[in-house]
């Protein structure tokens, strides 16, 4: 199994009070890997990343993708240290590419991840 297969099993296991549907890459080039949905948040999309590194590699659609679409696009990253899982809004793409995970992220971990995600309740972004 690939390691990005494999982490969209955790995040399916770690969240699930969200809705996901899993997006097919080669449909349209750069969309996003999952379609989200909470009764709070409404509609929203992740693109799922994992790296050894502190660098994560992006494909020039997916930079455009969340260049034309930084609102309600997210990038969670797998990464081999204590913070993972790490989530960006999809408006840093720029800085993930060329910072890598030096960047700022908005969220650090699957607990802070429930909570950044309410399905009723509680923070709405």
């Amino acid at each position: 199994m690939k390691p990005e297969s494999k982490f969209w099993n955790e995040v399916r296991k770690n969240l699930p009070e969200i809705s996901f549907t899993r997006l097919e890459s080669w449909a349209s080039a750069g969309v996003p890997d999952l379609l989200c949905y909470t009764e709070t948040k409404g509609f929203f999309t992740i693109e799922l990343k994992v790296t050894i590194s502190k660098k994560i590699a992006f494909s020039p659609h997916q930079i455009a993708f969340h260049t034309k679409h930084p609102n309600g696009s997210y990038i969670l990253i797998k990464t081999p240290g204590p913070r993972s899982p790490i989530l960006y809004p999809g408006s840093a793409i720029q800085e993930l590419v060329s910072k890598g995970t030096d960047h700022a992220p908005l969220i650090e971990g699957w607990n802070q991840l429930k909570k950044f995600f309410p399905t009723q309740g509680g923070v709405s972004l």
